[in-house]
């Protein structure tokens, strides 16, 4: 078995919880010579939890060959992915369904018809209630193997059905499809190039948006075609910054799940995804006593029931909301002490996160240093996203990490290091030709500090803090704004104090005139 195999079986085997390792000794056990079976003895020694050596496990089991390794592993995999299945075949769906399919293709190779359909009839109930229209597909496409081979006794009549039954499948799988594949493609984009950049971006964005959606009526769509529909939506404002709509289809995609209950239980991830986005809106639209009620609601919904995969994705949306309620509530000193568990799992890899997630956590993570004066733990933060090897990923935020990375050096009277910086910054930016005003003014400004002096520096940082206003609500050049808030670092420099009690004044006022 190829090393990349070995190591997914030994995170298999590590992910078990107590009660699927209980129930795959049973499983093993139930002839009573689990001990003569190789598998289970390697099983054991990955289970043991020390660091898996292969020359070690094959002097402590002389019984297991070098040449038969890769079998054993691959057997292993494959008991352990049965007994798991078998497990928790309750818990899902989808894998109810097609076991209810292999019993009904069983049943009619026994000649036993009638039994095959009825096998049938019991997976289409529990496919039309959870949504499976693919499976609901198959479903029917066994039944018209049935009634066009073998002589059921069924009319005219049912032929019809099976008919008109398949024509309308066929029309939600298609308007799925094409929803599904719009909201994958807009997601993709936003992955890559983050908010528009400028009017040329957002006309490109609107055009390929409206040319691929569908005209549908939401109130008519199946579950998840809705579901598709207002993910597609929620990627298009957020990306144009519409906060507003943003917020307004993040929140039918949550009512989606709320009036149709036991899809929570279906599909959780999916559901937290959508709490997540309409938390996510609150805080882009700066709400903040609306999100911290939602935050605080969202929180409750960890629960020991879900599974372990399904587990880091909520930590995951918990992680991230908890980053934004600080940047809200503008606390920074005791932000710092409760991202201490975050930056350890990142530093960990145990996450399974994927690389534009672990990306936006770094800079955030930066942002709280940065927000508490912390500027040398703010710049290793920046350096793991200026240093990753998979280019191309969310150039916004690239973007963004090279200047605040410039402005920590700042503070910190690294000057030789600025001059130096500055340089690689601006052919970075040349190169993704995203050099938009703000950008302009902070490196002009960043370049020429080394020349001043200390008398200079207070008219030349309110020099600079007039020429960024006026950007703060222009729906192109405000995009900087929502990475870092330079007027309030800007309003530090001037009035000599610390960001944080900048930040937490401003929020204040804010909230008493709302």
């Amino acid at each position: 078995m190829p090393s990349q195999q070995t190591d997914q079986l030994i995170q298999l085997v590590r992910s078990m919880t107590k009660a699927e390792k209980r129930s795959f000794r049973l499983y093993v056990n139930r002839d009573n010579n689990a001990h003569d079976k190789l598998f289970m003895q390697l099983f054991d020694y990955i289970d043991s939890g020390k660091k898996y050596n292969e020359s070690d496990l094959l002097k402590k089991i002389p019984q297991i060959k070098r040449a038969q390794l890769s079998n054993i592993k691959a057997n292993l995999l494959k008991q352990i992915l049965s007994n798991i299945r078998h497990l928790h075949k309750q818990d899902y769906s989808d894998i109810s369904i097609r076991e209810l399919l292999d019993y009904a293709r069983i049943l009619q190779t026994k000649g036993m018809t009638q039994s095959s359909l009825d096998m049938l009839e019991k997976a289409k109930k529990i496919a039309e209630n959870s949504h499976e229209t693919l499976l609901l597909y198959h479903i029917l496409d066994e039944e018209r193997k049935i009634e066009t081979q073998y002589i059921t006794g069924s009319s005219t009549t049912k032929a019809i059905e099976l008919s008109d039954e398949s024509v309308r499948l066929l029309k939600r799988v298609g308007l799925r499809d094409k929803l599904s594949n719009l909201s994958i493609m807009l997601y993709g984009m936003y992955l890559k190039y983050g908010y528009v950049r400028g009017k040329k971006d957002f006309e490109v964005l609107k055009d390929y948006f409206y040319a691929h959606l569908p005209e549908v009526k939401a109130h008519k769509l199946g579950f998840y075609e809705k579901i598709y529909y207002y993910q597609s939506l929620v990627w298009y404002y957020h990306m144009i910054q519409d906060f507003l709509n943003y917020y307004k289809f993040s929140q039918k995609w949550v009512d989606s799940f709320e009036l149709t209950p036991h899809m929570k239980q279906e599909d959780p991830v999916l559901y937290f995804k959508g709490l997540h986005n309409a938390l996510n809106a609150l805080y882009m639209a700066n709400k903040r006593d609306k999100f911290l009620l939602s935050y605080d609601k969202f929180v409750e919904l960890e629960n020991d029931q879900l599974t372990e995969a399904q587990h880091l994705n909520f930590k995951l949306f918990r992680y991230i909301h908890l980053l934004n309620k600080i940047f809200l509530t503008g606390n920074y000193d005791q932000g710092v002490k409760e991202i201490e568990e975050v930056s350890s799992l990142l530093m960990s890899g145990k996450h399974h996160w994927d690389v534009n997630r672990e990306m936006v956590f770094q800079y955030k993570l930066a942002c709280v240093y940065f927000g508490a004066d912390d500027f040398n733990n703010a710049i290793g933060h920046l350096n793991k996203i200026i240093n990753s090897p998979i280019g191309g990923l969310r150039e916004d935020i690239q973007c963004f990490a090279r200047i605040l990375t410039l402005i920590s050096h700042y503070e910190l009277g690294n000057d030789f290091f600025l001059s130096y910086q500055i340089k690689t910054v601006f052919r970075f930016l040349n190169k993704m030709d995203d050099l938009q005003a703000v950008q302009r003014e902070m490196l002009g400004f960043l370049r020429k500090t080394p020349m001043m002096t200390r008398k200079d520096l207070k008219s030349e940082f309110m020099k600079l803090r007039a020429r960024l206003v006026k950007y703060q609500q222009d729906p192109y050049e405000r995009r900087p704004f929502l990475y870092l808030d330079i007027i309030s670092w800007l309003d530090s420099k001037i009035q000599n104090r610390r960001i944080q009690e900048i930040i937490r004044e401003k929020l204040a006022v804010k909230s008493r005139s709302h």
